[in-house]
Order: C-alpha cells, then structure tokens, then sequence
C-alpha cells in the first residue's frame, strides 16, 4: 500500500477538505491511504499528490467525483442502531399524527435522511412507515435521502442489494415484506422505493429550497467536520426544522456546546433534539 507521505498530508488533506469539507488531521492518515488506495493505482498515480494534481486538472470533473465517492462512502446497514429507529416508532410518528392529525385530511409526515449513502437508512424509514401505518396512502409522507456522492445517490436509487448488505439488519419478516429476489441480490418492491426520492446534496451548501422537515437524521455525517463548519450546517438544519420538529444525531455525537439553539432529550434509551422554545 502507497503511504501518506508527512510532506504531502496538509496539501492531500485541503484538497479533500475544499471538496466535501471532511478535516482529516494526521490521525486520520489511514482512512486516505485504505479510501484513495484504489484510485492511486487506477491512476498510476506515483503519490496521492499526484492523484491531487490529475484531479484538479480533469475539467470534467469526474476524476473529483471519484474522490468524493470514495471518501464519504462509510459503512451503512438497514436499520442501522436499532434505538432511533425504536424511537422513530414509539414516540416520533405516534406525537407527529396526534399533533396534526386534525389540522388535514392527510397527516403530512416530513423525513430527510441527510447523508444517506446507499439508502438502507431512509429506505428503513419507509419499512417502518408501512409496518406501524398500515395504509400508509391515508398519509401525506415525504421521505427524502441526499448524499454528497453520485454513487451513492445511483446506487440508492436503483433501490437494488447485494445478498450481504440484505442480510445486515434486516429482519427476514421485513425482507420477504419489502423485497422481491432480483439477479445478483434483492430489489425493494415498488410501493416502498416510491415513498423515497433521492437528490444530490452537498450539506456545506444552501439546502433552504429543500424545504421543512418533521425529522431529520444526520447520523455519523458531522464526525468529520471541524467545529465551524459542525455549527454552521446544524444552525442550516434547524432552519428546517418546525417548532416541534425532531433531530436525531449518531450516538457518540454531541451538539453541547457547538449548537445552543438545541435542547437534548432522552426517551428511554434514545436521544434526540429539538429546537429550544
């Protein structure tokens, strides 16, 4: 494996910040080395200095894209810590009807999955949706997935699984329910994949003409931010946000301190946040 060389770092390391604002100090050399590995040697790059330089002169953008692909696609599953989802179903949905179950025929329900990656986490919500609502057409149901990625947004929507990424979370109830056998995998059925629309989004970018949402996740996407930029897109997020809104983060990410427009709560063994009255 071609090493991050310690001359090269800070340069590598701007690059990749100016292009999805991920900060990788040195300990995060590893991620680079195992994430542009691949690239280098398609590229016969002779460094990632060089792999940089190629990038910044493709004029057609795709050797850039590449980098981003590789970079920001992390690990997902279906259903992916099971508590939100938990929390999803207990308390979030049930409070959203009975709060506005009366205000129209149709009971809007609003969902942004930011950073979806591949889809398992927004496709899960559509899962959940259909399990705990019934008929879910008595419903004015939104779900909308972005990701920074061209190939994750493809892959997402094509809605289509590898037999492994199936067998990871979720139950074999809801893969008999939610999936018909395809070649080479599994491929959600019809009636969920079209309860989920799919955009391309860079969240260091306005996102003001997405709209309000009822839920947002944006789980394990702000890990890699520094502090400025942590603050800037969750103060955007909760310009999206209603009153009553609900935030869900990962569970080893911290709004305290960064983020004082929002107020930490717990049910049972979750947490979310809401804005601050």
């Amino acid at each position: 494996m071609t090493r991050l060389m310690p001359k090269e770092r800070q340069g590598v390391a701007q690059y990749i910040y100016s292009i999805c604002a991920i900060s990788l100090d040195e300990t995060k050399d590893y991620l680079i080395e195992g994430r542009l590995g691949g690239l280098l040697a398609e590229t016969k790059s002779a460094s990632f200095t060089q792999l940089v330089s190629l990038a910044r002169a493709d004029a057609t953008g795709v050797l850039r894209r590449r980098i981003v692909d590789e970079i920001t696609t992390g690990e997902t599953l279906f259903f992916r810590d099971a508590s939100p989802f938990e929390l999803l179903r207990h308390k979030i949905i049930p409070e959203i009807i009975d709060r506005r179950a009366r205000m129209v025929a149709r009971t809007p329900i609003r969902i942004w999955s930011a950073a979806c990656s591949t889809g398992q986490e927004i496709y899960s919500i559509a899962i959940l949706l259909r399990e705990l609502l019934g008929d879910v057409n008595r419903y004015d149901i939104h779900l909308l997935g972005t990701d920074i990625s061209d190939q994750a947004i493809t892959r997402a929507s094509r809605a289509h699984f590898t037999p492994i990424e199936i067998s990871r979370g979720l139950s074999e109830s809801a893969r008999t329910k939610s999936f018909e056998p395809s070649p080479g995998g599994w491929k959600l059925r019809d009636e969920v994949r079209g309860m989920v629309s799919f955009r391309k989004l860079n969240l260091m970018e306005d996102f003001s003409s997405l709209g309000k949402f009822d839920v947002i996740f944006c789980r394990n996407v702000a890990i890699y931010f520094n502090d400025r930029d942590r603050a800037s897109l969750f103060h955007r997020v909760g310009q999206r946000m209603e009153s009553d809104s609900f935030l869900v983060v990962g569970s080893m990410e911290s709004l305290s301190g960064i983020c004082p427009q929002f107020e930490a709560k717990r049910h049972l063994r979750s947490v979310f946040h809401q804005l601050r009255s």
